[in-house]
């Protein structure tokens, strides 16, 4: 963090705060002394970190849905926050099939009542949307997408999220820029995992929870490559764009928050890595489908945050991956997770 002065006593309203990725934003907030106001569905897991980590003794939140806008405008209204970052979303492709008309009412109309709801405050300096990596139009190439690469998506997921860059696009030029107007950007992460992710259909909490269980991991596709990160990465990249952001015009647009090449890897290798790092019982089978359609190949570009916000990746793949093994393990050994958890903070962020 290049001013951690700035979020000391920041209110900063924070949708989707139950999550996987939220919760580890609200513990590194409040680590940072600002005050957190959730909003978000309950969580959907009795071990997800929101829970495991006792994160609701620290804030202030509201259990609703985005898609409810008179009490999403009501919940921002009693706030009346300095920072608004929003997370709350339906993240996974798969999913996204199977309820198409609820994963677009989600994440592009949950955007538009964010943004509508920010706009009719006067306290509100700077807007963060997380979107996704996924909202580039993929070709297939395997080239890196830049932040001014074509948006697009052929599942609803994907689209969507292209949908909710295009949504933020139109409310900044139309609502959001004029003298005083709060300022925003969009911010793209590739693949995270982390402690406390039970996501269905996402690799990393998969296999934890197969090794878990004494299970093998079903794969899909192990050569499919993707940008993998811990999840700390993208959040403390998120609130690096947002201190500068809020102080100048000049980072308002969409920014990638990706991993070094060298965590740019197929699922194979990451599965390698995961069953290493477990230990005895870990293993893997193929699953052979049927699948909907997901990409071969995902990369981001990310010298746009590097250059202009100094933000590079803490951890390498296998310093993430063992993070990750090491919260699976603790939850195993009956540990107490709100201790773990905050001590895996300090070691990437260092304690505030």
């Amino acid at each position: 963090m290049k001013d951690p002065a700035f979020w000391h006593g920041k209110k900063v309203f924070l949708t989707g705060h139950t999550g996987f990725k939220g919760a580890w934003a609200s513990l590194l907030l409040r680590r940072l002394g600002a005050s957190v106001y959730g909003y978000s569905l309950p969580p959907t897991h009795e071990s997800a970190l929101f829970v495991t980590a006792r994160i609701a003794d620290d804030i202030k939140h509201r259990i609703a849905d985005i898609r409810d806008l008179a009490s999403l405008r009501a919940a921002m209204v009693e706030v009346e926050p300095d920072i608004v970052i929003h997370m709350a979303a339906q993240a996974l492709v798969r999913p996204s099939y199977e309820e198409p008309v609820e994963t677009f009412a989600t994440n592009v109309m949950g955007t538009v009542h964010v943004l509508e709801a920010a706009r009719q405050l006067r306290s509100v300096q700077a807007i963060l949307i997380v979107t996704s990596d996924k909202c580039y139009e993929n070709n297939g190439k395997g080239a890196a997408f830049r932040e001014g690469d074509r948006l697009g998506g052929d599942d609803p997921y994907s689209n969507s999220k292209a949908c909710a860059e295009l949504v933020t696009h139109s409310y900044r030029h139309s609502f959001f820029n004029g003298s005083g107007a709060a300022r925003v950007a969009t911010a793209r992460a590739g693949n995270v995992f982390g402690g406390g992710d039970w996501a269905r259909d996402r690799l990393v909490p998969d296999a934890m929870q197969a090794f878990l269980g004494g299970e093998a991991l079903r794969i899909r596709n192990p050569n499919s490559v993707r940008p993998w990160q811990h999840a700390l990465d993208p959040v403390l990249g998120y609130l690096t764009l947002v201190e500068r952001l809020a102080g100048d015009e000049r980072f308002i647009g969409g920014w990638n928050f990706g991993p070094d090449a060298a965590s740019e890897v197929p699922v194979g290798t990451v599965v390698e890595h995961l069953i290493a790092q477990w230990g005895e019982g870990a293993h893997w089978t193929a699953d052979a489908g049927p699948h909907p359609h997901e990409a071969a190949y995902l990369r981001l570009d990310c010298e746009k945050a590097r250059k202009q916000l100094d933000w590079t990746p803490r951890l390498d793949l296998a310093q993430g991956l063992r993070l990750t093994v090491d919260w699976y393990k603790a939850l195993r050994d009956g540990r107490d997770l709100r201790k773990f958890s905050l001590d895996q903070l300090d070691q990437v962020v260092g304690a505030a």
